[in-house]
């Protein structure tokens, strides 16, 4: 067992190395200036980029799959274009299994057909991702091969003209942005009931009056500027169910300022493998626990599962 798990934590790693992301290479001043042909010196202001990396294990080190944009159940999603950078995760509901339907299926689709739009729309309108996420959902519902099951998303855009961080978030995947030690930026859970998060569904033949589906446009969306210096986390709930935000926050905080990718890398290796270790702590009071015992269930542990972690700092 040990030295599977080795070998997978050595795959996830390498595959986060392999991942990492950043829009240039050069970190540089906020401005530069340029000569024009008055002689006179014009001040340019520098676009903001991410430095990212991706890290995770799949529940099931026997059947969980890890591939570039999934990690089990989950889906996730880093890309670079000329006006904006992207991160994105969603989180392919389990229960699907029972039913014969693999529910990476639908998580994975859905980051793909986010990759496709954001690749071939010209231009995109990154200051509106429900529309984003809208046009990735319709592409699947008439997609040629049928695709079923159900999952949460979350999408994060920093444009890179305004400085900005637009976002849309359905279920209890989520962010944090941590600014100088503290949170600045976060989004909230969309619960209908205890574990039971708004997710987009396509349900297969006989279970469309029975199942959960929540329309792209219930997701919460927000808008907020970036600072030089500020860390982001996206990740899916495998993360916030089991390591608690004050933990979270003190790891982001080691990263603020920070634009190496090793250094970003090792800090997204280290929160997975902290959420790996506790998920699976039967004695361990969790983020988890702790919900379900306010809804009255008696509950102790971690909750094993899934976990990806998107992690990035901005660089103006």
């Amino acid at each position: 067992m040990h030295s599977v798990y080795g070998r997978l934590l050595s795959r996830s790693i390498i595959s986060g190395l392999y991942n990492c992301s950043s829009s240039n290479n050069s970190s540089g001043s906020s401005r530069t200036s340029v000569g024009n042909s008055s002689n006179e010196t014009v001040s340019i202001k520098s676009k903001p980029k991410l430095v990212s990396a991706v890290a995770g294990f799949p529940k099931s080190f026997r059947s969980g799959k890890v591939h570039k944009g999934q990690i089990g159940d989950d889906a996730w999603l880093m890309k670079n274009i000329d006006s904006a950078d992207i991160l994105a995760v969603a989180d392919g509901v389990g229960g699907w299994r029972d039913y014969g339907v693999d529910p990476s299926d639908f998580s994975l689709s859905l980051m793909r057909s986010i990759e496709r739009i954001t690749t071939v729309s010209s231009p995109c309108n990154f200051r509106n991702p429900v529309d984003l996420l809208s046009a990735a959902f319709r592409e699947l519902l008439h997609s040629k091969r049928p695709i079923t099951g159900s999952s949460t998303a979350c999408i994060l855009i920093l444009e890179h003209e305004s400085n900005n961080l637009f976002t849309v978030n359905i279920g209890d995947s989520g962010f944090l942005v941590v600014r100088k030690g503290r949170v600045v930026h976060k989004s909230e859970e969309q619960q209908h009931y205890f574990n039971t998060p708004f997710q987009l569904a396509l349900p297969p033949p006989g279970h469309h009056g029975s199942a959960l589906s929540d329309s792209p446009q219930s997701a919460s969306q927000s808008q907020f500027a970036v600072q030089d210096g500020d860390v982001i986390l996206l990740a899916t709930d495998g993360v916030f169910d089991n390591v608690p935000t004050p933990i979270l926050v003190a790891e982001l905080s080691k990263l603020g300022g920070v634009k190496d990718q090793l250094c970003v890398q090792q800090t997204a290796n280290s929160i997975a493998l902290m959420a790996r270790n506790l998920s699976f702590d039967g004695r361990y009071m969790s983020p988890f626990s702790q919900r379900a015992r306010d809804y009255g269930i008696r509950a102790i542990g971690g909750k094993p599962d899934d976990i990806t972690v998107l992690l990035a700092t901005v660089a103006i």
